[in-house]
């Protein structure tokens, strides 16, 4: 463990702002139904579509969210990437292998899915962000990479509060709780709030990110799903400082926990989510949400569906210096 006062002086590095004007994105070249990941993801649908139809309706989906993000001011790298020798379906979403900090840390995660760790890329990545005028960073690993024995899939697993210096995180295969410790040690967060989850199969939600988001002034939860002890827990904490706005299991099936807060080249505050996301909140929800920031609702219907992640796993959040 890291003692309290070297944690409190990497959290003044690393987490003086929660939001970013800055995201990677990485193209679906490869999309396609994930039969690995489908193991323990319920949000995955297959389609009547062929691999190259789906492929096309994804790479359009992308192209326009890219082009609608960046005319709302918001600076995006496309991570060039070509595929691998192996298939990488869920390439797209890149939020889940790595994650940057102000200090210029990138730290890269191990993945459950063998597919999923032929994404981690840093060369590639670290190419990307130096073209884009950003400081080359310094690549740290946690765990294992290439054959892990605990997985811990970055901020799809990890819902980190910057303002506070506090990481909430639901327990799954894809969340150990001694790699989680390990990382927020190391990154500088204060508090780590864990609890389990149950959803109405009785499985657990495989990310945190599809049941929580956590903004600078809300959070957005699913917080039927969380054991009643552990439930007053997780929301004491957020409200404390947050505008908590609470989704039923069926909202979340619709990813309205899958949103993003982020900030334009004007500093003006945004909330990125899907389209289905934006018609299944309801109008207060939307009220509250829209105290926090402009919402920039975005169709990715093709990715959503056959990918289950949704707008917010397909942005990992860019905090590195420039």
């Amino acid at each position: 463990m890291i003692a309290p006062i070297l944690r409190d002086t990497i959290h003044s590095q690393n987490q003086a702002v929660h939001t970013t004007n800055a995201v990677v994105m990485v193209p679906p070249v490869d999309f396609k139904f994930n039969t690995e990941t489908s193991a323990d993801n319920e949000f995955q649908k297959s389609l009547a579509l062929s691999d190259i139809q789906v492929r096309g309706k994804a790479l359009q989906e992308f192209n326009q969210m890219v082009e609608l993000l960046r005319g709302h001011g918001v600076n995006v790298t496309v991570m060039n990437y070509s595929p691998s020798e192996g298939e990488t379906p869920d390439a797209v979403f890149p939020n889940n292998w790595f994650s940057t900090l102000p200090n210029g840390d990138l730290y890269l995660f191990p993945m459950a899915c063998e597919n999923r760790r032929r994404e981690i890329r840093p060369e590639t990545l670290t190419e990307a962000l130096v073209t884009s005028g950003f400081n080359a960073p310094v690549v740290l690993e946690i765990g294992s990479l290439s054959s892990p024995d605990a997985f811990l899939e970055s901020t799809g697993v990890m819902i980190m509060d910057h303002t506070n210096a506090t990481v909430y995180a639901a327990l799954s295969v894809r969340c150990d709780r001694q790699l989680l410790q390990e990382y927020a040690d190391r990154a500088g967060f204060r508090d780590v709030i864990f609890f389990d989850t149950q959803m109405s199969s009785g499985a657990p939600v495989y990310h945190t990110n599809v049941m929580m988001a956590v903004g600078e002034g809300f959070a957005v939860i699913c917080d039927e799903i969380i054991e009643e002890f552990e439930r007053r827990r997780v929301l004491g904490s957020l409200q404390k400082t947050k505008d908590v706005v609470s989704i039923t299991e069926e909202q979340m099936g619709h990813f309205c926990g899958n949103i993003l807060q982020l900030q334009s080249d004007k500093g003006e505050r945004l909330i990125a989510m899907s389209l289905s996301a934006y018609n299944a909140f309801t109008l207060e929800q939307k009220r509250v949400l829209r105290q926090h920031g402009k919402l920039v609702p975005i169709d990715v219907s093709t990715i959503e569906t056959i990918g289950g992640g949704s707008v917010r796993c397909m942005l990992a959040e860019n905090f590195l210096p420039q």
